[in-house]
């Protein structure tokens, strides 16, 4: 089982600092978040950015908020930095909750999965070559695959784990091991109905702060910032885990369900917690 980083947004100077210091280290993937409405690096621009200062770790997006964006852009920006990175680009894509980033987009809020539906249609035919219309050619560069960049779906409704086995990829899960395993046999079923070959890749994300006790609270701060608007911050940051024991349990339980990669995610932003992350990997 592999382990990424998921990275901290309130510092992007640092991400440099990041990047290469997990490069360097036992890390597979780095991930960004996504939010237009917050004071968050856009993420395809830090990624792009990130996967230049590095030579092998994956640079992946989890989730990019597809439906407030324009999908001939974005089929151009994700075959780009598929292109650019050496097929290092993973994109994670998701449909948001938000409804400042869909007032700010000029997107519907109440629309967004079936305009993920039609985003991905359109991106997979780009990707392939095929011309826009009727007046319009088609819009490179093509990425290293026909299908494009790698796929991750993130989410928890029915339409999201569905989309998995539709559009093949796999899926992002930021939900506990005590209740992720129901979502990965769904997303498994999906796949089989769908009828593809092998198994979907299951990522699972862990929020996670290692180190003195102001790397932990700074983290808090962070993430209840950020899921301020859920109603639950307080609940979900008390689920932060900080401790060697803790963080251990969480790749044992993960890699009993079954899952391909554990995406470490640090809202502090103290870099150190890499080399303490580092030294807990089996």
């Amino acid at each position: 089982m592999h382990v990424g980083l998921g990275l901290p947004i309130s510092d992007p100077a640092a991400l440099l600092d990041w990047a290469r210091r997990a490069d360097a280290g036992p890390f597979r993937t780095l991930g960004l978040l996504d939010r237009l409405v917050y004071d968050n690096p856009e993420p395809l621009i830090a990624l792009a950015a990130l996967a230049g200062a590095t030579s092998r770790v994956r640079v992946q997006t989890e989730v990019l908020l597809a439906p407030l964006r324009d999908p001939v852009l974005l089929a151009k920006q994700a075959a780009t930095l598929d292109r650019m990175s050496g097929g290092r680009f993973v994109l994670g894509l998701g449909v948001g909750g938000r409804a400042d980033d869909h007032r700010a987009s000029g997107t519907d809020l109440r629309t967004r999965g079936r305009r993920l539906d039609e985003q991905l249609g359109l991106m997979r035919r780009l990707w392939a070559g095929e011309p826009y219309g009727d007046e319009c050619g088609p819009i490179g560069p093509a990425p290293l695959r026909s299908e494009g960049p790698e796929l991750l779906f993130g989410g928890f409704q029915p339409a999201a784990l569905e989309r998995v086995g539709r559009w093949g990829g796999g899926f992002l899960a930021a939900a506990a091991p005590s209740w992720a395993g129901k979502l990965f046999d769904t997303v498994r079923r999906s796949w089989t109905d769908h009828g593809r070959p092998g198994e979907p890749r299951i990522v699972a994300q862990v929020n996670v702060a290692i180190g003195p006790d102001d790397v932990i609270e700074d983290a808090r701060a962070s993430m209840g910032a950020y899921y301020g608007f859920t109603g639950r911050a307080e609940e979900m940051v008390a689920g932060i885990l900080t401790t060697p024991a803790q963080i251990r349990a969480a790749l044992a339980e993960f890699g009993d369900l079954g899952a391909d990669e554990v995406m470490f995610y640090c809202y502090g932003r103290d870099t150190d917690q890499i080399d303490r992350l580092a030294d807990l990997l089996p």
